[in-house]
């Protein structure tokens, strides 16, 4: 039987549309918003197997996102040959740092003085066992007006004494913030929230301008307000393989 190409797998087929259609729709919205630098777009797999990684670095992609420490970490070693950068965006436990910190590229999620500090204790470690770079950190803000919110996220008050922190910190990047749109609400209005918060922590902190915002249902109200990282998952890989 001859092996499966890209041009005869129905899999990598319908990942490739699947992929064009969204990044049409990031380069109308890009245009749209009169900026002439798209985003990065950084497709989440979570739940997804390595295999639709590896059909989609096939097909250019080069960033991708996990919120699973356990499964980022099975993929990332199963792809160890794949050129491709990981990115955790899912909320991490402290206790998670020095396994994280051998694969991603970058953490979405930091929201507490305890992560950057055992973030800062883990890449000390790591970088003297492998000389890896820094780790790009984003702090993920709470869009929520209302307290108590199960996205996660720093209070907006908390991002300076945080981006303080994590300048402070050996090892570690200070890439911007990050925010998840609240269920229900209108993503312009938390977007351009968001937007003012980057204008604030880049005030103090003028290389800190990644702004990671937007989701398969809100990518254009996101690129409209500034993000330069977009983390899509179902309208490229579709619905979430049943989990055993």
């Amino acid at each position: 039987m001859s092996e499966m190409t890209p041009e005869t797998d129905p899999r990598t087929a319908q990942l490739g549309r699947r992929l064009a259609e969204v990044r049409q729709r990031i380069a109308e919205a890009t245009a749209a918003a009169g900026r002439t630098d798209p985003p990065r777009l950084i497709v989440v797999t979570k739940f997804h197997p390595a295999e639709d990684i590896r059909r989609l670095a096939e097909l250019g992609v080069s960033d991708f996102g996990e919120n699973r420490d356990q499964e980022a970490s099975e993929k990332a070693a199963l792809l160890a040959g794949l050129d491709v950068r990981w990115h955790f965006v899912g909320q991490l436990q402290s206790k998670k740092a020095k396994t994280v910190v051998r694969y991603a590229h970058a953490v979405h999620s930091v929201d507490r003085p305890q992560l950057i500090g055992a973030l800062g204790r883990a890449m000390a470690a790591e970088q003297e066992r492998s000389g890896r770079g820094s780790l790009d950190c984003f702090i993920q803000v709470s869009l929520d007006e209302a307290a108590g919110s199960h996205r996660g996220g720093a209070a907006p008050d908390d991002v300076p004494v945080l981006a303080d922190q994590l300048e402070e910190a050996g090892g570690l990047r200070l890439a911007g913030v990050m925010a998840v749109a609240p269920l229900g609400a209108d993503p312009e209005r938390a977007f351009a929230k968001l937007a003012d918060i980057s204008a604030g922590l880049r005030a103090g902190h003028p290389s800190a301008v990644g702004v990671s915002a937007g989701m398969s249902q809100d990518l254009e109200a996101a690129i409209r307000f500034g993000a330069t990282h977009l983390r899509i998952g179902s309208d490229i890989l579709g619905s979430r393989p049943a989990v055993r």
